[in-house]
């Protein structure tokens, strides 16, 4: 057997595949990403909650608005319009006077960075003026029109 034959006879019996080192360093890379992608995928589920909580306390407005033009309290959210629960909120309730003095509350399910305990307020004063105020921290996880003044 001369050394080119020998030669092709080692390489073709050699297998491939990937070290040991190859292997740890992808799963390194690997944990190194997802450390950095699930802080914010928490954020985003939390956004997107506190976005959808509004969303579904703000066509109750329009109901409250029409029970102040009639001179009717509004004292459920069924008055208005809207469900007690929703897909972001585990209890929504409804106090308004017939003046319009009140406010929706979403009490939130836990999810994301967002507690049981949590709320989103969506209020109206009697001169007819909207605010929306909340208990989650940090506040960018609001929507902008319930962060309040910086």
């Amino acid at each position: 057997m001369n050394f080119r034959s020998q030669m092709r006879f080692n390489t073709a019996s050699r297998q491939g595949g990937f070290t040991l080192i190859e292997l740890m360093i992808v799963i390194a890379i690997i944990a190194i990403l997802a450390a950095i992608a699930m802080p914010q995928y928490q954020n985003y589920v939390a956004k997107a909650k506190t976005g959808a909580a509004l969303a579904e306390l703000a066509p109750g407005k329009i109901g409250v608005e029409t029970s102040v033009g009639e001179g009717v309290a509004v004292t459920a959210p069924a008055n208005v319009g809207l469900s007690a629960s929703s897909d972001a909120c585990a209890t929504i309730t409804a106090a308004f006077t017939a003046a319009g003095a009140g406010e929706f509350e979403c009490k939130f399910k836990a999810a994301s960075k967002i507690t049981a305990t949590d709320t989103l307020t969506l209020a109206r004063t009697a001169d007819g003026a909207w605010s929306c105020t909340s208990s989650v921290t940090p506040t960018d996880l609001l929507p902008v029109s319930c962060r309040g003044t910086p």
